[in-house]
Order: C-alpha cells, then sequence, then structure tokens
C-alpha cells in the first residue's frame, strides 16, 4: 500500500426528502473487523429505521468491499454511494445511510438523489486526505545538541512524533522515503556523525486535502 485516499474524521449528514428523513454516516475503517462492526453499532443506533444502507471499502494485501441495500430497491440505495466512494477514490471507509420512512414513495430516481447526496454531505465532512506510506525513525543524540536538532527537526520535512529524554534525547519521526533520507543527512551533518538512527517501521503519513 503505497499510497491511498481515505477519511481524516467521522463524517456526518442528515437530509428530509418529503417526510422521509435520511441520516448519512461515513468513518475511516482500517480492517473489515472494524467496518463490520460500524455497520452493526449504526444498526443499533436506529432499531426503528426502515432502512440501513450501507457500503464499505478496504485496502490491504486483499483489497474488499461490500454493500447492502437493505431492503430498498436493487440499485437505489447502496451502488449510488458505492459510486461517490469510487469517483473520489476512497478506501478504508466504510459508510451508512439511514433511512426513516415518510410514507411517500420517492420512485427510483428520487432514491438514487437521496441517497447519493447523503453519502456524499457525510463523506465530504469527514474530509478526505490522500495518505502515503512513510517511515518512522528514531534519532537518538546527545543532551548537548539536543535543542540544535529539535529547531532544526522542526524546519524540516518530517513531523516529530514523540520526544524521549533518558540516557540521551531520542526524536521519533514520521516523513515519507525521500524526506527520511533528507532528514537523516542533515542531522548526521548537524551532530558530526554523533546521532544514532534506528528504523522503527511504516506510517501512513497525511498528504493534501482531497475535496469531494
Amino acid at each position: 500500500m503505497s499510497g491511498i485516499i481515505t477519511l481524516t474524521r467521522e463524517g456526518n449528514s442528515r437530509i428530509e426528502i418529503k417526510q422521509s428523513v435520511f441520516i448519512g454516516k461515513a468513518v475511516p475503517v482500517s480492517s473489515q473487523d472494524e467496518a463490520t462492526a460500524f455497520v452493526s453499532a449504526q444498526r443499533a443506533l436506529y432499531p426503528d429505521a426502515r432502512h440501513t444502507v450501507y457500503v464499505w471499502k478496504v485496502s490491504g494485501e486483499m483489497n474488499m468491499q461490500k454493500y447492502s441495500d437493505d431492503g430498498e430497491p436493487q440499485g437505489t440505495a447502496a451502488l449510488p454511494v458505492l459510486s461517490i466512494i469510487e469517483h473520489a477514490g476512497l478506501t478504508n471507509v466504510a459508510c451508512c445511510v439511514t433511512r426513516y420512512f415518510g410514507g411517500i414513495l420517492l420512485g427510483k430516481g428520487g432514491l438514487v438523489r437521496a441517497y447519493t447526496e447523503s453519502a456524499k454531505l457525510a463523506l465530504s465532512d469527514g474530509r478526505p486526505v490522500s495518505m502515503t506510506e512513510g517511515s518512522l525513525t528514531g534519532i537518538k543524540v546527545s543532551y548537548q545538541m539536543s535543542d540544535k536538532v529539535l529547531y532544526e527537526l522542526k524546519n524540516l520535512p518530517c513531523e516529530i512524533k514523540d520526544t524521549s529524554y533518558l540516557q540521551d534525547v531520542e526524536f521519533l519521526i514520521a516523513a515519507d522515503s525521500c524526506n527520511t533520507e533528507t532528514v537523516t543527512k542533515r542531522i548526521t551533518d548537524l551532530t558530526g556523525g554523533t546521532s544514532l538512527f534506528e528504523d522503527k517501521g511504516k506510517i501512513m503519513i497525511k498528504g493534501d486535502g482531497v475535496l469531494l
């Protein structure tokens, strides 16, 4: 997984069309279990609703997706939601649209528009963002050099995730592969080669915002 577009946070929407209320919620997820738990929670939250339409899509070693119209006419509910997700290039996301039926039939075209709008608003409220795979790196320096290194790190293309003060000072930074190399070289030069670096694994890093 080198790069994805997913949600920054939970997104919500609520619209009313001809007395039917559509409640949308979209969340970032990282696994099938998380997505399934989210759908179950939404159904439990609105037990008296007529329909809880859902779509989830998860990437990884195996790309997985699942959707359900939950009793709405085929093609009028889940597929429009899935279309919004795919058009935006989103993954690692789950979206539910809960409908309270108001007694007036909307027709197939009306349902498609309602579910599309509800999902789009919820997904947009979740602030879609591009994510790229980066590295976590531990940088160990002496106390004498720590202030200079901290100042330098704040001006380099990386994010300081944690700082530990033990026998030495260790900064945990996140950066993409290209910027990790830049940071390593700069800190090595700054400390005269006395700094120690340790690979701490991978992490997904936020990129530019993506609008729906």
